[in-house]
């Protein structure tokens, strides 16, 4: 009995351990284009290692980290140091890692993660997602679209209905500063079907002042969780056996001898 009861607990144990860790779709990007984060690595269990390299112009191609119990941890790829962590939600299986840097004078790791959904809902086809790093509430005008947002929220948006014949519209952006609304970023961006923006307000570390970024990206392969079983071969149709070769016929036997006549 007591033999039983190690081996069930073992079998738990590993199989609360496969439960924890869950693999993850990532993409990275960095929102400091002087000073992005170094080469990085995601450690994953048993010393397995995933190479990281955070973009600062575009998203990164897709690399496939591992989460365990809901964190993916990053070291620096030259001497392994704590770089970052990302905590990822449960229902999570694609995200797109914002890396913005620590304050200089923080205890924190080096630098902070946001982690974002990558799904339909959040980025729409031809639209964008807007999200606010600020600490204070922004607003701002995409197409028809007017709208507000507090510190830490974020939006997508579809495509505007009403573009130019260059299938441009406007993009607003107004910060709260002193009490009076004031305009970060006035621009025209072309929205296009298979294409998307990603457009965040966030505070630059360096003068402290709030900054307005924005990223194209185009439409990649589904993710995972959203990509369709591949279609099953047909099998190929059964090679017909060959018709069986009659057997020749038995070659008939002489007739006997017939014996002279008046022999007994």
């Amino acid at each position: 009995m007591r033999q039983l009861c190690l081996c069930l607990l073992v079998l738990c144990s590993a199989s609360l351990q496969a439960e924890e860790l869950r693999k993850i779709a990532c993409r990275f990007l960095s929102l400091d284009s002087a000073a992005p984060p170094p080469p990085l690595l995601c450690v994953a269990d048993k010393g397995a290692e995933v190479p990281c390299t955070v973009y600062t112009n575009s998203l990164s191609p897709r690399a496939v980290c591992y989460a365990k119990s809901n964190i993916i941890s990053f070291v620096t790829a030259t001497d392994h140091k704590p770089a970052a962590t990302a905590t990822i939600p449960a229902n999570v299986t694609a995200a797109i890692l914002v890396f913005v840097a620590a304050a200089k004078d923080s205890n924190a790791l080096p630098w902070r993660v946001f982690v974002i959904e990558d799904t339909v809902k959040n980025f729409p086809d031809g639209g964008a997602f807007v999200a606010n790093f600020h600490n204070q509430d922004i607003r701002f005008v995409i197409g028809e679209s007017k709208i507000m947002l507090h510190p830490a929220g974020f939006h997508g948006f579809p495509c505007p209905e009403k573009r130019d014949n260059f299938n441009m519209a406007p993009v607003v952006f107004e910060f709260l500063q002193n009490d009076k609304w004031r305009t970060a970023s006035e621009s025209m961006l072309r929205f296009l079907p298979g294409m998307r923006y990603l457009i965040f307000a966030y505070v630059d570390p360096e003068s402290q002042r709030p900054r307005i970024a924005t990223f194209q990206d185009f439409r990649q392969a589904p993710n995972p969780s959203e990509a369709q079983k591949p279609p099953v071969a047909p099998k190929p149709p059964a090679t017909p056996k060959p018709p069986a070769i009659p057997k020749p016929p038995g070659t008939p036997k002489p007739p006997g001898t017939p014996k002279p006549p008046g022999t007994h």
